[in-house]
């Protein structure tokens, strides 16, 4: 990636003849316009932004996907892409300015002065190197240390990040290591050179609630013990108030508002700010008026869903001992109430996921049994599993990895109605625009394919495909945990209102517990393949009984803010 800049001859654009006199402030970014050539023209991304990041303060970019906060991060390292162009202003790191530098230059200042911690480890990382080299490489590449203490300061860069047993995991490949430890080592190959800023792109989005305050706490303490300065990158104002000194709130490639953090929280003055607040799960209240407790409920008929003792266990692969064999569900006992939601509340490798699947009956379980409508599935016939497969239908985390690329929208809707045989083609094609409807997808966008959609409506599309079939549970399997935080309450909003109007049943698969307040009637926590605390929606987050159930709320972004 190259960094390119396209001065104006306009002297009302040239950078601030005072940006070169101050080296000391870690980041700078001064009246920054950056466009993007695309095959429909040029787009402008970043319009006229400006702020600093000082020495050990935390400063939080916060807006949606096209905001631009990802743009201006690339920007701050000299990595935008070839595509795109600084127009107009500048970016100055511990006194470089970027548009003035060449390739090479760019290369020695950028590792050195400025670090960078991605989102994704896995994209990061190079799988085919062992994690000692990853984290050695910044430090060969600027010189700082040689091949006789290197070691040395990689065990001590990963003691650092708190990866414990550091000579062992030294010698790992990346795909041996869980997702928290990934993102651990992201942070000890930037923070390794004592860089001056470090920009932190959305450093824990896609990690459980736990291990992301795990990973955050880390960055603060990094942060108070050096002196960098952080610039964090996030759609969640949730972690930007529990971690940031500034928040500059950006929305369409423009700053709405920015200030210190206790004013954006308590006094924004925009509305788009407003709007992000009250979509931030930490941040939010209950969108629902709370639910009646089960034993105020009137009689049903029972649970539409029971899983009663089940357990299962995944064998040993590849000629593994018997012992490396994992006990992923372990005597789990869920009912799921007619038209109520049931979430399942855990970290990754809890079993929660597993259970689902043994609720669709794509597992089969070791022991116990699962009984819709009061019968065993597993003994069902084929015409009773056909009906089943037809009322239970799931809404997968990534909807992209489970639609066929090569068919429209309306090929994805219409696909469950000609697999179970649902009217013909006529009544099948009003269902899908019914159905497109429900969900606030435009009816022209029937005719894309799922590679020209955003992540909100690829999710909605995944909701009318559930719908398709009338069922009477869906199955939410993290099915808003990698949405921005607007988009997120936009489909759990869509989600509460089906449920008033079909009557429909969720089992909902989450790890984090701020959904579970605005969607749940009732919460199952689970830890280590077992269930260790069930209740009412109001009594787990008021009076939690086990200690993991507390961990989890504590881990919630925001409730430091909350509680201020």
């Amino acid at each position: 990636m190259t960094l390119t800049s396209q001065q104006p001859a306009d002297t009302s654009a040239a950078p601030d003849a005072s940006v070169e006199a101050l080296p000391t402030v870690p980041l700078r970014i001064h009246d920054l316009y950056i466009d993007y050539r695309t095959r429909g023209g040029v787009f402008t991304a970043v319009r006229g932004v400006s702020f600093e990041v000082n020495p050990g303060e935390v400063v939080a970019l916060v807006g949606e996907s096209g905001s631009g906060k990802s743009t201006i991060a690339l920007s701050a390292l000299g990595m935008l892409p070839e595509s795109a162009a600084i127009t107009r202003g500048s970016v100055v790191i511990a006194g470089h300015q970027l548009e003035k530098l060449g390739e090479k230059a760019s290369n020695r200042f950028r590792g050195r002065d400025a670090g960078w911690i991605p989102q994704d480890p896995m994209m990061a990382l190079n799988p085919l190197h062992r994690i000692g080299r990853q984290v050695a490489e910044p430090l060969i590449i600027h010189r700082l240390f040689d091949k006789r203490t290197i070691g040395a300061k990689v065990a001590s860069l990963l003691g650092r990040v708190h990866i414990s047993n550091a000579p062992v995991r030294a010698r790992q490949f990346p795909h041996e290591l869980s997702g928290g430890m990934r993102q651990r080592v992201l942070i000890a190959a930037a923070i390794g050179p004592e860089p001056k800023l470090i920009v932190a792109d959305e450093p824990t989005t896609a990690l459980d609630v736990t291990v992301q305050k795990a990973i955050l706490d880390d960055i603060d303490a990094l942060v108070t013990s050096t002196g960098m300065a952080m610039l964090l990158i996030t759609h969640d104002l949730g972690v930007a108030a529990d971690r940031a000194d500034r928040i500059i709130v950006l929305k369409e490639g423009k700053i709405v508002e920015q200030g210190p953090t206790r004013q954006i929280l308590t006094r924004p003055e925009h509305d788009y700010t407003r709007q992000l607040l009250a979509n931030a799960p930490g941040l939010a209240t209950r969108r629902r008026p709370a639910p009646p407790r089960l034993e105020e409920a009137p009689a049903d008929g029972g649970p539409l869903l029971s899983i009663r003792h089940v357990s299962h266990t995944f064998p040993a692969t590849n000629g593994a001992a018997e012992e490396e064999s994992v006990r992923a569900v372990i005597d789990v006992s869920l009912d799921v109430p007619r038209g109520k939601t049931l979430a399942v509340v855990g970290e990754s490798g809890s079993g929660k996921s597993t259970s689902a699947r043994i609720a669709l009956g794509l597992i089969a379980p070791d022991s116990g049994s699962v009984l819709f409508e009061g019968i065993e599935i597993h003994r069902l016939d084929q015409p009773g599993l056909r009906r089943m497969r037809r009322l239970v239908q799931p809404i997968y985390q990534n909807p992209f990895s489970s639609f066929d690329p090569r068919f429209t929208v309306a090929d994805l809707i219409g696909e469950p109605l000609i697999g179970f045989g649902l009217g013909d083609k006529t009544r099948r094609l009003r269902r899908i625009r019914e159905l497109t409807e429900q969900v606030s997808l435009p009816q022209n966008l029937l005719g894309r394919y799922p590679a020209e959609l955003s992540g909100g409506q690829l999710q909605r599309v995944a909701i009318a495909r559930a719908l398709a079939p009338e069922p009477a549970l869906l199955i939410c399997d993290e099915p808003v945990s990698a949405l921005d935080v607007t988009i997120q309450a936009q489909i759990l909003d869509l989600l509460a209102g089906l449920q008033e109007t079909h009557g429909l049943s969720y089992l909902f698969i989450t790890h984090d517990l701020a959904v579970v307040r605005q969607m749940a009637d009732q919460v199952a926590v689970m830890k280590g393949g077992r269930i260790v605390e069930t209740g009412h929606i109001d009594a787990i987050f008021t009076h939690p009984q086990h200690d993991y159930t507390r961990l989890l709320l504590a881990s919630i972004p925001g409730q430091a803010a909350r509680n201020a």
